[in-house]
């Protein structure tokens, strides 16, 4: 389990650089009216770089108390995860009335199966994680 959870990780890391590169790529907060909060966004970032670093040392060194921090630093990640995407879903309804508009935010261009592929990677990422804390299916 403790591999699926890798995996799963890695994936999930791919979409987060692919809409940090977008986001970052279409001005992000230098255009002014990302509706992204910059100290959110590098936290999730940060908290979910360092847990997936805890992970891969864990599965190297199989010490237990790792999968516990790996999990804690998840759950911070998850609840910046969750306030992005509430913050970001305004702004992908918005963009079909504002086709063409000169400002609009930089996450306007993130493609939703990237959004909804990260999301459903993240959620089964944090299970896998959790169930391997809890030696639940083994490692």
């Amino acid at each position: 389990m403790d591999i699926a959870a890798l995996i799963a990780w890695v994936i999930t890391a791919l979409g987060g650089f692919y809409m940090l590169g977008t986001w970052l790529s279409r001005g992000g907060a230098k255009a002014g009216n990302s509706r992204l909060p910059v100290p959110v966004l590098l936290g999730h970032f940060a908290l979910a770089a360092v847990g997936l670093v805890v992970w891969i040392i864990y599965v190297i060194t199989d010490k237990s108390a790792l999968t516990w921090t790996a999990f804690g630093l998840l759950v911070p990640v998850a609840l910046l995860g969750f306030t992005m995407l509430v913050r970001w879903l305004p702004v992908y309804r918005a963009r079909a009335a504002a086709a063409g508009e000169q400002s609009e935010p930089a996450e306007r261009h993130f493609p939703v199966p990237v959004v909804v592929g990260h999301g459903l990677f993240a959620v089964i990422t944090v299970v896998l994680v959790l169930l391997t804390a809890l030696g639940i299916g083994g490692s």
